[in-house]
């Protein structure tokens, strides 16, 4: 049985604002370790008898990090299929099965969220194990979590009678929306209640086959947005038109609810899915006063908290119970307690158009990165970093001129028809209206500073001529 990890790679995890947001969200940010919630995942499957390399979906936008990300932790996957829109885990995984059916007839998913912390790695493989005799028997196997708490924010799987096939597995009762904390305590007690951990595991055939019966409209605009996709550089491009026009539907009410197949493997993991602030100061190491603390903090009398500094110090005297969140352009601070309240910053930030909820103030490109310095009324000022042998696109701006200083490395300028080689020290400048390019030719990473000035001072006045990243 060859087994094919499925990494999907979506979502904005809106509740861990204002570290993770749209353009970098938690699965792509080292929130757990040093290494990123991505990696982690993609590693923990690696060097695995019977499993194949990893097909990763994702969006669009996270397409570059993605890549660059496995890359830094020296894994090629199988693909990256790119989802043109969000429309939950069904038709990702939809297309992910179309995909490997191509490859191999016979393949077998084990479909893994991104953004998942398991600290048992040999159980979690001894569970996968199991869930190959469930699979053998044609079912359709997810994971139940043993439960530890009475936890109101996951959705439980009660457990039918045994499987033959294997032991300590069993065929799903029922699947239960997330219950108030008495009911959830009644779970916990009864021990026939395990949380929904959202990982499955089954044949890529008869997963189709079972959404084509009890989702025949996601089954149809997957499959066309799947024989309609094309390559783009590395990625794999679903069809946007086809993906777009699909129904939005999660894979438990999608399909596991209503198959009669439907098989639970419990598994005592150490397994959280970082939901929020607090379940992530649950996964962290604490000190003697059970704080989770992370850069330049400072407390005292401080206890049960969570306390997370990006840019500057941070200080805290006298709280208990609290979480506090600074990065360069946003500080949060909430109660451990009201953490599920987060979402509504995100909401607020949307409706007053802000763009504190989308992005950093360091943006991450495929050629390396930008950081908003200062801005005012027609200025602002970034630095930027080239990768070594990376350019930006061939480009020209309709209101902005903007001036180049190197900070360090070697600068290739194109300018028009004139194209300049510029040392540390020495500086340019691009007119409005004037064709451009930046690029890194040298070994080391290229630091420049640019001032823009003009009347519009937005992202979205780019004309791309040429771009080796085929960008719009």
């Amino acid at each position: 049985m060859k087994i094919y990890p499925v990494i999907l790679s979506g979502g904005a995890g809106t509740r861990l604002w204002p570290l993770s947001r749209a353009v970098l969200p938690k699965q792509l940010l080292p929130l757990v370790a040093d290494k990123t919630m991505l990696q982690d995942t993609a590693l923990r499957v690696t060097n695995w008898p019977g499993l194949m390399a990893p097909l990763v979906v994702c969006g669009n936008d996270h397409r570059f990090m993605v890549a660059e990300q496995l890359r830094e932790v020296g894994i090629t996957p199988l693909g990256i299929l790119l989802e043109p829109v969000g429309r939950n885990t069904a038709p990702a995984v939809a297309a992910a099965a179309h995909h490997l059916q191509q490859i191999d007839p016979e393949a077998v998913m084990l479909v893994l969220p991104a953004d998942h912390v398991i600290e048992n790695v040999a159980a979690f493989r001894e569970a996968v194990e199991r869930a190959t005799r469930l699979v053998a028997a044609g079912k359709l196997a997810t994971f139940g979590i043993v439960p530890k708490t009475p936890e109101t924010g996951y959705g439980y799987i009660r457990r039918g009678e045994p499987v033959a096939e294997c032991g300590d597995c069993y065929n799903v009762a029922r699947f239960v929306e997330k219950p108030d904390a008495a009911t959830a305590e009644g779970f916990v007690a009864e021990g026939t209640y395990y949380w929904n951990s959202g990982m499955f595991m089954f044949g890529a055939a008869r997963y189709l086959q079972e959404l084509e019966e009890h989702a025949p409209a996601i089954a149809a605009a997957a499959d066309q947005a799947m024989h309609a996709a094309y390559r783009d550089l590395d990625f794999c491009r679903l069809d946007e038109t086809a993906f777009s026009a699909c129904p939005s539907d999660s894979i438990d009410y999608a399909v596991m609810e209503h198959t009669r197949d439907a098989a639970v493997v419990p598994a005592d993991i150490g397994w959280n899915d970082v939901g929020s602030w607090s379940a992530l100061w649950e996964t962290q190491p604490k000190d003697t006063n059970g704080n989770a603390q992370r850069g330049d903090v400072y407390l005292d009398g401080v206890k049960n908290s969570l306390v997370r500094a990006e840019s500057r110090i941070v200080a805290v005297v006298g709280l208990e119970d609290i979480v506090v969140v600074e990065t360069q352009d946003a500080v949060l601070v909430t109660s451990k307690s009201q953490v599920q309240r987060v979402k509504q910053v995100v909401e607020h930030l949307k409706s007053k158009e802000r763009t504190e909820h989308l992005h950093h103030t360091k943006v991450y490109r495929p050629w390396g990165h930008y950081e908003g310095i200062d801005a005012g009324d027609r200025f602002q000022v970034k630095r930027i970093t080239v990768k070594p042998g990376e350019k930006l696109s061939l480009q020209m701006h309709h209101h902005r001129a903007e001036h180049w200083v190197v900070v360090s490395g070697t600068a290739r300028v194109t300018c028009g028809d004139t194209v300049s080689l510029l040392s540390e020290n020495e500086s340019t400048y691009i007119p409005i209206g004037m064709n451009h390019r930046l690029e890194n030719p040298g070994k080391l990473p290229l630091h420049i500073i640019e001032v823009q000035s003009g009347s519009y001072l937005g992202e979205d006045d780019i004309v791309r001529f040429e771009d080796i990243y085929k960008r719009a």
